[in-house]
């Protein structure tokens, strides 16, 4: 266990100490000026965030390192699993669940060496009271092996209304998988909170499927979030052009790769077209791609007007993006020095918008100005 201090900004909600200097006023927005504050650097390929109640939070990297920050310091915590740091591979999403006060658990999704290959793992473990290590860390799902390569693990993590888990895994790089039932690749899975399969997934009943699969179709999804209704949607990358935005339903085909709005990295046009019968469209899809990564639909604490809005990082033009559902996903890019590329996006306890950026290893919360 190493525990260091890092440039903490000041927020009286998360315990945090200010260390760091009052910033600037960052960007203008439709709603009026925001400002930018740093809470924490010297983040290494930061990957998620999450908050914990009473103070707080886990930010992981993709190296394997969790780090757990409050107080003026942030600690290396002990007990993650071992993660295959292999191309877009490694430690990925962390999830704080509602009863975290009194269960303490923490969930983690991360690569996992797999024979000569490496896929998608999700597991727990319950947060020493210090934050200083995860005791009995355990984990419950692991994609079927036969993945190589280090492309499109998805990875994201979100607890359901029910409390069911959802976990977003891309095709890894082998578009025709994510249209088979027989693998993991290239679908949204729905467990019960110890990993078993629920009764009622789609797929429970049919030979040679999944049973974890809930949706499928998907090239990559790097954002998943629940709506204010609690319904579920992720948006994912596409090839050249056509990330999407999805609406997330029971049994349902999103398309990859028969179906896209974009093109193959060599111009070639991928599948079919845009269109087929029994694949879903999406609600959006960005052409050019942005390379969505992040995602939360916003509650109007601070901000009325964003009420129900969706908030997706950039991971190649360096902004964040704004998208109002309510008027066809109209779209408002929040750029700054701070926005280069953003992992991850979230609401936190105190109503601002905080983000990740790999680009300056440092975790940001947005607030008005």
């Amino acid at each position: 266990m190493k525990t260091v201090c890092t440039s903490l900004l000041g927020l009286a909600g998360l315990a945090l100490v200010a260390l760091a200097t009052p910033p600037a006023r960052a960007l203008d927005s439709s709603t009026g000026p925001l400002r930018i504050e740093r809470v924490a650097g010297e983040l290494i390929e930061p990957w998620a965030v999450a908050f914990l109640p009473g103070g707080g939070l886990l930010v992981t990297e993709r190296g394997g390192r969790l780090w757990h920050i409050a107080g003026g310091k942030r600690t290396d915590v002990a007990g993650v699993p071992s993660v295959a740091a292999v191309g877009q591979g490694g430690l990925l999403d962390v999830m704080v669940p509602r009863d975290f006060a009194e269960s303490r658990e923490v969930f983690l999704s991360y690569a996992k060496a797999q024979g000569r290959g490496e896929g998608t793992a999700l597991g727990v473990g319950r947060l020493s009271a210090d934050g200083a290590r995860l005791e009995g860390f355990r984990e419950i799902f692991e994609m079927a092996p036969g993945a190589r390569g280090g492309r499109h693990f998805g990875s994201r993590i979100v607890e359901g209304p029910d409390g069911h888990l959802f976990v977003t895994i891309g095709e890894r790089g082998d578009r025709p998988s994510a249209q088979d039932l027989g693998q993991h690749k290239g679908s949204v899975i729905r467990l019960n909170r110890d990993g078993s399969v629920p009764a009622d997934n789609p797929f429970v009943a049919l030979a040679g499927a999944q049973p974890e699969i809930w949706s499928y179709g998907h090239r990559n999804p790097q954002g998943a979030a629940l709506d204010l209704r609690g319904r579920l949607w992720v948006h994912e990358h596409g090839a050249r052009g056509g990330d999407e935005v999805n609406r997330v339903e029971k049994g349902v085909n999103y398309g990859w790769p028969v179906i896209s709005y974009g093109r193959h990295y060599s111009g070639a046009t991928i599948g079919e077209g845009t269109e087929k019968a029994g694949m879903t469209q999406p609600a959006h899809y960005w052409d050019p791609s942005i390379a969505p990564s992040g995602l939360v639909v916003y509650s109007g604490a601070l901000w009325p007007e964003w009420r129900g809005d969706f908030f997706a990082g950039s991971l190649n033009s360096d902004f964040i993006s704004r998208l109002d559902p309510d008027a066809g996903f109209a779209e408002e890019r929040l750029a700054a020095p701070q926005t280069g590329r953003v992992r991850d996006v979230a609401e936190g306890p105190d109503g601002a918008i905080w983000f990740l950026s790999v680009t300056n290893g440092a975790l940001y919360r947005i607030v008005p100005d």
